[in-house]
């Protein structure tokens, strides 16, 4: 965990060199690489990115002890259609990157397991992704739309941010089981490398989902209190 504030003025090669899991969320924000020695807010403003709102995420991403102060969040009140782009892509990357991998080398797996345990693998990982699927379609069909109605003077019915707080759970909980299937109960040296290798990219995952939550929590159900505040109920 990075222990210090990113700025707007500092490199953009120098912030990912301090937390390399940032580079995650450059594609996210539609930044390449290739950007030189330009500065953070150099490179937001050539790709049409918002500078707080990008650097707010990576703070969060990277130092869980960061809380946006209130000022912070109303500054980014005007840029919550690219926070909500961000969110979608990282859906988009969740389900057809990192789990489509892991999807695939769990299949390998099985291959060289019983009939049991290939069983169980597929049954805990198909529901692990199941579930995601469902956590992501409510927010895409539910909640993303409720902010932007509300951002572009169409809210209506009795839906409020609190509700989406109330039963906002980290979906990564299910990927216990998982590991410790993997770790604990696949008998054998068949594939050993293979399975660290998941095992890893599932811990991986579970640590990037957790962030996902993190910036929720931290950012989106806050700027969505205060937009509700500001326009009121239509």
């Amino acid at each position: 965990m990075n222990s210090r504030l990113f700025s707007a003025e500092m490199k953009l090669a120098d912030v990912i060199h301090a937390d390399y899991s940032l580079l995650l969320l450059l594609h996210r924000f539609g930044l390449n690489l290739g950007f030189g020695d330009k500065t953070v807010k150099e490179c937001c403003e050539a790709n049409h990115v918002s500078c707080p709102l990008f650097l707010m995420i990576c703070n969060v991403y990277s130092n869980e002890a960061y809380l946006p102060m209130d000022k912070e969040i109303e500054r980014i009140g005007p840029d919550v259609d690219q926070l909500i782009a961000y969110l979608k892509n990282s859906h988009d990357y969740y389900l057809n990157s990192r789990m489509f991998v892991i999807e695939e080398q769990l299949k390998e797996i099985s291959e060289n397991c019983e009939e049991h345990h290939k069983k169980i693998l597929h049954l805990f990982f198909n529901e692990y992704k199941n579930e995601v699927i469902r956590h992501f379609a409510y927010e895409e069909d539910t909640v993303f739309p409720y902010i932007s109605g509300i951002v572009h003077g169409s809210r209506s019915g009795n839906y409020e941010i609190e509700e989406f707080k109330e039963n906002h759970s980290n979906i990564d909980d299910k990927l216990n089981d998982l590991k410790n299937i993997i770790m604990k109960y696949l008998q054998g040296d068949a594939l050993s490398e293979m399975r660290i290798r998941v095992l890893f990219g599932i811990f991986s995952l579970e640590e990037d989902l957790s962030k996902h939550s993190l910036i929720e929590d931290k950012i989106l159900i806050p700027l969505v209190k205060k937009l509700e505040q500001q326009y009121g109920r239509q």
